[in-house]
């Protein structure tokens, strides 16, 4: 059992010696396809790409984007797995999906024990930098299904020497009751089921905030880090809120929010290779500037992750911008939505993460759901459905202050807020889905422009 994950040999290195670190990595996981994935390695040997070439981590440019059209049609084609995977598939001891899809079938993807070992190593940086420790007691508001949420997490705690309790199979009563009763002192959920946990408590006359909980560890959605939404699980637990996010195509976490709560999650960088490129012409961005997200994964071996694109956007910011000491970069905010998000309605863009934290800064608010739907086959609208008590009626203050809001920060357009009747929104465990799009019953589709 380690005894500490603060590692000064790689989290405090140099931008330079990242660098150099990243590079030799990058040469080896390119030398490792070639030799042993051959699908991805057609593609290299197409582009050219050879250890040889790496010369500088620009040349990292040199190498195919990965899609994860690309990946689902391998599957599609040579089910269930695809042609991605470098080792025979009776080599995997893990077998993962991812949590949604917009298309017929979600990812599936297979780990190796070396695979797994790295990736519970990956939860042990953010367990550690968030202040965990062997004496904390952990609970996890998690299913336990193929979708690989906390798996990573859940090994990660036991590796640290922490008491873990797998809250699977579990209601939220259930689980609020058991949080109190052990003594558990950090919980993990996604933001959306940390809320929820917390209106269950209310309803249950259960005091959270003095509770013995410390520490929440959220991830799968970028609520996370949006403040208002954020600042409510916080003030509803009584206790620090950390993000942190990964990917089942990465296999583990790539980020975490460390202590010192910089507004943002460092970046693993001795273990993954991030850029930050234009959505539409795929070329660098600099620091402070938003832009797609595009993963390396040093670590994974049974499916080499070479760029992908995750249509994750983020906006990366120096590590000095937080006092930790760590030398790797922040992504400000964490990720901050999806390119593919962005609706338009009436010409205007709608962004799902710009609404929630408007709405999240009103803790009446029980839970919302945005709807997007057609008058009479012309005219796109919105509205904003929301669960509020103590609300009197559709001409509450609180909801025209909401609407005024809403509009102000979407260039004037028009949100409507309507009032939902108490428990008739969806609640979520894993990722939550608050936008409903009915507007492709008529045939069109987010990025059209109202007629």
């Amino acid at each position: 059992m380690h005894t500490s994950y603060w590692n000064p040999r790689t989290e405090t290195l140099s931008r330079e010696q990242l660098d150099a670190l990243q590079l030799r990595k990058l040469r080896d996981l390119v030398a490792w396809t070639l030799q042993n994935a051959p699908w991805q390695a057609a593609r290299l040997r197409e582009a050219g790409v050879t250890p040889d070439v790496l010369r500088t981590l620009d040349d990292v440019r040199r190498i195919p984007f990965l899609t994860r059209a690309e990946w689902m049609e391998s599957q599609i084609a040579d089910p269930p797995f695809g042609a991605v995977l470098s080792q025979p598939r009776e080599a995997a001891i893990r077998y993962h999906t991812t949590s949604g899809t917009t298309g017929s079938r979600p990812l599936a993807v297979l780990d190796g024990p070396k695979d797994w070992e790295w990736i519970a190593e990956l939860w042990c940086y953010a367990l550690w930098g968030f202040g965990i420790r062997p004496g904390d007691t952990i609970f996890f508001a998690f299913s336990y299904g193929t979708f690989v949420g906390f798996w990573g997490a859940h090994y990660a705690a036991e590796k640290l020497g922490c008491l873990v309790l797998p809250g699977g199979n579990m209601t939220t009563e259930g689980r609020v009751r058991q949080i109190v009763d052990t003594g558990t002192t950090v919980v993990c959920s996604t933001p959306t089921y940390a809320l929820r946990m917390a209106q269950e408590a209310q309803a249950l006359g259960i005091d959270l905030p003095g509770s013995a909980v410390s520490r929440l560890i959220l991830s799968g959605e970028p609520a996370g880090s949006i403040p208002a939404t954020k600042r409510l699980i916080e003030e509803q637990w009584g206790a620090k809120a950390a993000d942190t996010a990964g990917m089942t195509e990465v296999g583990t976490i790539v980020m975490f929010e460390c202590e010192h709560q910089p507004g943002g999650a460092h970046i693993i960088e001795d273990h993954i290779l991030e850029e930050v490129v234009d959505p539409i012409t795929d070329e660098p961005v600099p620091y402070g500037e938003e832009g797609e997200r595009i993963v390396t994964s040093f670590g994974r071996g049974f499916i080499p992750l070479l760029r992908y694109r995750t249509r994750d956007l983020v906006r990366r910011v120096p590590a000095s911008t937080c006092p930790c000491g760590r030398g790797f970069d922040i992504y400000d905010g964490g990720i901050r939505g999806r390119v593919d998000d962005m609706k338009v309605v009436r010409g205007t863009n709608v962004y799902p993460r710009a609404i929630e934290e408007i709405v999240r800064r009103r803790e009446q608010i029980d839970e919302f759901q945005i709807h997007l739907y057609t008058v009479d086959g012309l005219r796109d609208e919105i509205e904003v459905l929301v669960e509020c008590e103590a609300v009197s009626g559709e001409e509450d203050p609180l909801l025209r202050e909401l609407r005024r809001e809403l509009a102000d920060a979407h260039e004037g357009l028009r949100i409507g807020v309507k009032l939902a009747e108490p428990e008739s929104l969806p609640r979520f465990e894993l990722k939550a889905k608050r936008l409903v799009d009915d507007r492709e019953v008529w045939g069109s589709q987010g990025d059209r422009k109202a007629m």
